[in-house]
């Protein structure tokens, strides 16, 4: 019977199966996807068939190739990757200006490593109601640059029921990936979306700001209405892997549009004679941010093939 791997705890896969039903299932020894090394070979997302037997002893014996998948690099094996969620219709970094504050590095290497997957995504801005009035005008700030780049931008509280029947509507009818740091909130935005849901959360560490991991391993839930979240554990830094060299300005669409003006094709816009790009960062048509970050991932030279 067919399904779908809603949460993964290593070893065991929880399996909704097309009547509904929920299965607890291991997955057969053998059973890899073909020419793809990772440390999880099946993820949360992935459609599966399962050979039903009895209880907690049901086998996933084939993976249903998939659409597309997101990954980083695995925290524990450098050299592998670890897949985030597989079957995404959209995916969101959840981010917050304050208590903790998320980098900008942190946005863009997920923003690059979804453009690199072909996956639509954009920014969560999360705790509105902690925004004094100079930081909403950074967030606001922000959400013109994202937004004038094609990315979508939203903004809410728990706490704030009207920005969540917002986000409520963005997320209707589609599976979403939510990934942020530790203590962005992440648990607490979906048990605000999904009532009984009862996540675990946790109160933020005031002495270094930093967030307790309260989501261990990746679960997909079903949205009232429709639609589905896939919550991850939080995340320190997000390690990209698998870029070509030449290809990390494809990632930055800002960057790429403007690149075809490069004298030369190769460009990678250091230090290159003409380079439409370093001009557009001159004039300010290109944020000097997310130069910076390209920049960034282009000299870590351990994630390229």
């Amino acid at each position: 019977m067919k399904g779908t791997v809603i949460k993964s705890t290593g070893s065991q896969y929880q399996v909704m199966l097309a009547d509904g039903r929920q299965v607890s299932c291991r997955i057969r020894g053998n059973l890899r996807l073909k020419d793809f090394e990772a440390t999880n070979p099946l993820a949360v997302g992935d459609y599966v068939v399962v050979e039903l037997r009895d209880e907690d002893t049901s086998l996933v014996t084939e993976i249903i190739p998939r659409k597309n998948y997101i990954i980083r690099k695995s925290i524990k094996l450098s050299r592998q990757v670890q897949v985030l969620a597989a079957n995404i219709d959209q995916a969101l970094v959840v981010a917050t200006p304050v208590f903790p504050k998320t980098s900008l590095g942190f946005i863009d290497r997920f923003l690059a490593t979804a453009e690199a997957y072909t996956i639509p995504a954009g920014i969560l801005f999360n705790k509105c109601d902690l925004y004094t009035e100079e930081i909403w005008a950074w967030v606001n700030e922000l959400k013109a640059l994202y937004t004038s780049i094609g990315y979508k931008v939203l903004i809410a509280s728990s706490l704030q029921p009207e920005s969540m029947d917002l986000l409520h509507e963005e997320l209707k009818n589609k599976t979403t990936l939510f990934s942020g740091h530790s203590g962005v909130g992440k648990s607490s935005l979906i048990n605000n979306l999904i009532p009984g849901l009862d996540l675990k959360t946790s109160t933020l560490s005031t002495q270094h700001e930093k967030g307790i991991h309260t989501t261990t391993f990746a679960e997909m839930h079903v949205l009232p209405g429709g639609g589905f979240i896939i919550d991850t554990p939080g995340i320190r830094e997000f390690g990209i892997i698998d870029f070509n060299r030449n290809e990390v300005s494809h990632y930055f669409p800002e960057i790429f549009k403007v690149s075809k003006d490069c004298r030369f094709n190769n460009c990678l816009h250091l230090n290159e004679n003409d380079c439409a790009v370093k001009v557009a960062v001159e004039e300010g048509r290109i944020a000097g941010s997310r130069y910076e970050n390209y920049l960034s991932i282009l000299e870590n030279r351990d994630i390229f093939r």
